[in-house]
């Protein structure tokens, strides 16, 4: 899942190889090359007024673009008999960060206005200033993966101890943010990072030469944490809270991330043979740690993404999304922000983690995360604790989405 990035994301983390903070978010675009791009820096180096109720539109199903079909309401699963109450939270939430964006001005002014308890009320809100597109694929598809996210608990000090041995980091110094899209506007929403050496820019270090502690990162931790699997599971979900030794309870979040491209590890075990695709889950791949600790570090050093952290303050209801507010518990969703943008109301149409009970909910585009890519392809904030971790873990779901955009920022007809 950032703010709490979500690079990280559970699932993204268990099952993807195309889940952290969801992981998470600002990993490198896996289509280009960071070795290339980094030879291009070297070549580039030498050479509130109350505002009445928009008019309604006709709505017929309508391919508007690759990605979205402008549709009907009655095309949303259950939509008519749905309560939106428990949504309306997470939709404040949005607001709080888009409300004096002109094509939000309206949309947030109207929500004042209504009761945050009446369902029916809300539905003719989203009505009346919304208009639902369905997400589709590329190839024209309209399904794709959902998985999960949430937030955490391991246990933790401030020191070095015989128990607490492995690091959470702050953000580098000596690391770069490199931005080349004023020079080269395709490189728009590109996040690279880099570090000198000599003369040169040469890509950050990667998790296996962090995990083998590298002395430019020698006091920068913030924590120490008892095991290397749940930290690296935190970095997955990219944010959570850690239990010091007196009791008290500290909430970390995501900080930055080292610019290298996400792998995932459970696809890592299915391609050596240790899991089958149907068995890999958050917990099998804690089961295998347990049960292989001299091959873990081999294992964890695959993924060459990194996260660091910082702490954030203890008033915070919940992790910071992409979007700079806190996260809803079951209503915020990790997308791709090259397809969705973030704070847009999504309908999700799914089914339940290991079951075939239907999951049909409004949710709010609130994150971004390392491994979330393509059009319909999301990832679940399930919220704090273990059964949050059950959910999030297991969930690999078939799933459909809607976005509902705010009109007057509808996507242009071809």
């Amino acid at each position: 899942m950032s703010s709490s990035f979500s690079v990280s994301k559970t699932s993204i983390c268990v099952y993807e190889a195309s889940t952290s903070p969801n992981a998470k978010k600002h990993s490198i675009n896996q289509n280009l090359s960071v070795w290339l791009i980094f030879a291009l820096i070297i070549l580039i180096a030498g050479c509130q007024t109350k505002i009445a109720p928009p008019p309604t539109i006709p709505r017929v199903e309508v391919p508007i673009s690759p990605t979205f079909l402008l549709t009907q309401w009655s095309s949303l699963p259950d939509w008519t008999s749905l309560d939106l109450a428990p949504s309306w939270p997470a939709l404040q939430q949005s607001c709080h960060a888009l409300r004096f964006k002109t094509k939000w001005l309206g949309v947030c002014s109207a929500a004042q206005n209504i009761d945050a308890g009446d369902s029916v009320a809300q539905r003719k809100f989203y009505e009346t200033w919304f208009t639902p597109f369905q997400v589709l694929n590329q190839d024209g598809t309209d399904h794709g993966l959902i998985t999960g996210y949430y937030e955490p608990l391991l246990k933790g000090s401030r020191h070095r101890s015989e128990r607490f041995l492995f690091p959470v980091y702050g953000a580098p110094e000596d690391m770069l943010e490199i931005v080349l899209s004023e020079v080269y506007p395709q490189l728009k929403g590109l996040h690279l990072r880099g570090r000198l050496e000599g003369k040169k820019v040469v890509p950050y270090f990667n998790r296996a030469e962090i995990d083998a502690g590298i002395s430019m990162l020698q006091g920068h931790e913030l924590f120490w944490v008892e095991n290397a699997v749940e930290l690296f599971f935190l970095q997955i979900q990219g944010s959570g809270r850690i239990e010091l030794e007196d009791g008290q309870r500290v909430k970390i979040g995501y900080a930055e991330q080292n610019g290298h491209p996400y792998i995932s590890i459970g696809k890592k075990l299915i391609d050596m043979g240790e899991l089958k695709p149907e068995e890999v889950s958050m917990q099998s791949i804690k089961k295998w740690a347990e049960n292989n600790p001299e091959r873990l570090s081999t294992l964890l050093g695959q993924n060459p993404s990194y996260i660091f952290f910082r702490e954030l303050p203890d008033t915070l209801s919940a992790p910071l999304g992409a979007l700079g507010v806190p996260l809803t518990n079951e209503y915020s969703l990790a997308v791709d922000p090259h397809t969705i943008p973030l704070g847009v109301p999504v309908f999700l149409s799914t089914t339940l983690p290991n079951s075939v009970e239907p999951l049909n909910r409004l949710m709010y585009a609130q994150d971004t995360g390392g491994a979330i890519k393509g059009a319909v392809r999301a990832d679940f904030f399930w919220g704090f604790g273990e059964l949050a971790g059950i959910h999030a873990g297991s969930m690999k779901q078939s799933g459909r989405l809607w976005v509902l955009f705010p009109k007057g920022m509808e996507p242009a007809l071809n």
